[in-house]
């Protein structure tokens, strides 16, 4: 799934730059031969950096309310994972890009170790 919709996010002409977390799925050597292939670009990324990255803080939020609703197998938690992600508010996204910088700067005062994020 998340193919297609990189794929198509690329092709609608939007100078869009993949970042990942260096988590090693995503740096397995196939995976770096289908992003040259389809050249697309990936941002270099620091790994272990969770507290640099928004989209850690919105996983947490979809594994808490998934746990919630306890999925009693695969399929129900197919289910449950895309009405829980569709209940999250877009303010939330929103928040969490505006804040980036308090996060960058806090990086960087702890002299790139851990942050309360």
């Amino acid at each position: 799934h998340a193919r297609s919709h990189l794929v198509g996010a690329l092709k609608m002409g939007r100078g869009w730059v993949f970042q990942h977390d260096n988590d090693p799925k995503h740096t397995a050597r196939i995976t770096k031969e289908w992003l040259c292939k389809k050249h697309i670009k990936v941002l270099a990324w620091p790994s272990q950096s969770p507290d640099l990255n928004p989209i850690e803080n919105l996983w947490r939020e979809l594994k808490l309310r998934v746990s919630q609703r306890q999925p009693r197998n695969l399929t129900d938690l197919e289910k449950i994972c895309v009405e829980e992600w569709a209940k999250i508010p877009p303010a939330v996204c929103a928040n969490l890009v505006k804040n980036y910088r308090k996060r960058l700067t806090s990086v960087i005062a702890n002299k790139g170790y851990c942050t309360k994020y």
